[in-house]
């Protein structure tokens, strides 16, 4: 399906890509901890949300 070159190519890309995401994400942790405080409430909320809607469906699939 794909030549030994492009497989060779696509996993120096995502070494180089997964290297690149760590030292950005270093980079921006100051900023990350000031503008993302509290983040973890809005997920536990959209959560919560997903889990009701389906027990909403599993009660009037009977």
């Amino acid at each position: 399906m794909f030549s030994q070159g492009q497989l060779i190519f696509a996993v120096c890309f995502f070494i180089a890509f997964v290297i690149v995401m760590i030292f950005a994400y270093r980079k921006d942790l100051a900023l990350h901890k000031v503008f993302y405080k509290g983040n973890y409430k809005v997920l536990i909320v959209f959560l919560l949300f997903i889990a009701i809607l389906f027990v909403i469906k599993f009660f009037f699939k009977r």
